[in-house]
């Protein structure tokens, strides 16, 4: 296992180089000059530009740019905030649990209903039940997640009345964060009601953002059951006269996790891509919402320092899967 390991971190590592070299060429690409941009309407003159522009290293060759770029890298520094003036990676970890917590909840629902509606899909193939599913699934995985949510806050928070529009909490409630996500922090602050109205603020942006993963997970559910109900061992255990929940819910579904972890772990990608829409949608202030606004301000350090935080916590995250899929499955480690 400790050389199936490795063998995974040497895949990953040069990954994480080339996203460096990735993310310091496309924020680079972009239009605009930052430090123009940083003066706003006010302007300011050729010398005080080219003093910054000499300050924060943008008068060097791109080559050279880069080469610092890794320096800081290696040193832990991932940059200062043109528009903020502050670290990088501080204003990341502040914003990052919302995001986290988003996606956690979005995918929650998405393996909460996916998993079971795909295995009694498989188990029930070719009926009403599987041909809703599938349909379901299908029309979930064409939605656009920005048309998605307007649907949702224009009936739910606009007709209805039943969910807010925006944010993570009302403004009744202040309490000093402690961990970051607002479930938890609500319920340690033991104000009346404040946990219930941060549970409301995430349910409509939860179910945009796992709307997708949820017909992913479900399509492959269903199609690795079927694949494992046709083999010759779940037969055999029929033929023994074992009941019928044993016979699928452990030995075809533990064969048929395997490839549905792997799809689960993808989706973590997928979930901070939507997380970028779904977030400045409902104005959730997470890393999606301040990345957005960093392109707008041409704010090199923060769009660099963000995209290669999220690259590392994807690669982090497939790692991971990688590791189950060969605890599950130990051939893998011997062939792979």
């Amino acid at each position: 296992m400790f050389f199936y390991f490795l063998k995974k971190l040497g895949v990953i590592l040069p990954t994480f180089f080339g996203v460096t070299l990735v993310a310091f060429i496309f924020i680079r690409t972009l239009p605009g000059d930052p430090v123009l941009l940083m003066a706003g309407e006010r302007g300011m003159s050729e010398e005080r530009h080219a003093a910054l522009m000499t300050e924060y290293g943008y008068d060097k060759p791109i080559l050279v740019q880069y080469g610092y770029y890794l320096t800081d890298l290696l040193s832990g520094n991932f940059g200062t905030s043109i528009i903020t003036k502050k670290p990088v990676l501080e204003e990341f970890m502040v914003l990052f649990p919302a995001t986290v917590e988003l996606s956690l909840c979005g995918m929650f629902i998405a393996v909460f209903f996916g998993l079971p509606a795909g295995m009694i899909a498989a188990t029930r193939r070719g009926s009403a039940f599987d041909h809703t599913v599938m349909t379901s699934a299908l029309t979930g995985y064409s939605m656009p997640i920005f048309w998605w949510g307007l649907l949702l806050i224009i009936l739910f928070s606009g007709i209805l009345g039943w969910t807010p529009v925006s944010g993570r909490i009302s403004l009744l409630y202040f309490f000093e964060p402690v961990t970051g996500f607002m479930l938890i922090d609500s319920l340690l602050s033991e104000q009346q009601g404040a946990f219930k109205s941060a549970l409301s603020h995430l349910i409509l942006p939860s179910i945009v953002l796992g709307t997708i993963p949820l017909a992913v997970i479900a399509r492959q559910t269903r199609s690795a059951m079927l694949e494992v109900l046709s083999e010759d061992y779940v037969r055999t255990a029929k033929a023994k006269g074992l009941g019928p929940n044993r016979v699928i819910g452990v030995h075809a579904l533990r064969n048929a996790m395997i490839p549905v972890i792997t799809v689960i772990g993808l989706q973590v990608g997928v979930l901070f891509a939507g997380a970028i829409l779904t977030e400045t949608i409902f104005s959730w202030p997470g890393i999606g919402k301040w990345m957005i606004d960093s392109i707008s301000r041409r704010d090199y350090p923060s769009v660099q320092g963000g995209l290669l935080l999220i690259a590392a916590i994807i690669m982090l995250v497939n790692l991971v899967v990688d590791l189950l899929y060969g605890l599950i499955n130990p051939q893998i480690r011997h062939t792979d």
